[in-house]
C-alpha cells in the first residue's frame, strides 16, 4: 500500500521513434520540476533544457511549480521544428498550384 506522504509519477519523454518513460516516488506537495529532476531525464536527454521546453500534464499545459498529484503523469514536450501556420500555408500553396 503507497505511503500517504509520497507520490508515484510517470515522467515522459516522447522521441520521434519511441516513447521513455520514468516511474518515480516523490515526497508528498511535490513539483512538476522535482518530478522531471528525478527522473533522470535530463542526464539521459542533454537537449531537453526545462528553460525552453514546454510540459505538461495528462496532455494539459503544465508550469514547473505545479504541485503534483499521485498518478500522473508528466509529459516533456520537444519544441516544434516549424511553424504550424506557416507549415499549413505552404502546403496549401503546393495543392493550390497542383490543381491548375
Amino acid at each position: 500500500m503507497e505511503n500517504a506522504a509520497e507520490l508515484e509519477i510517470e515522467v515522459v519523454y516522447a522521441l520521434p521513434d519511441r516513447q521513455v518513460v520514468k516511474r518515480v516516488t516523490l515526497a508528498a506537495g511535490s513539483r512538476i520540476r522535482a518530478a522531471i529532476e528525478t527522473s533522470g531525464l535530463l542526464a539521459e536527454f542533454p537537449e531537453i533544457r526545462l528553460s525552453e521546453n514546454t510540459v505538461g500534464r495528462f496532455g494539459e499545459p503544465a508550469d514547473l511549480d505545479d504541485r503534483l498529484q499521485t498518478g500522473d503523469r508528466v509529459e516533456i514536450y520537444r519544441p516544434l521544428r516549424a511553424d504550424p501556420r506557416e507549415t499549413r500555408r505552404r502546403r496549401a500553396a503546393v495543392r493550390a498550384r497542383t490543381k491548375r
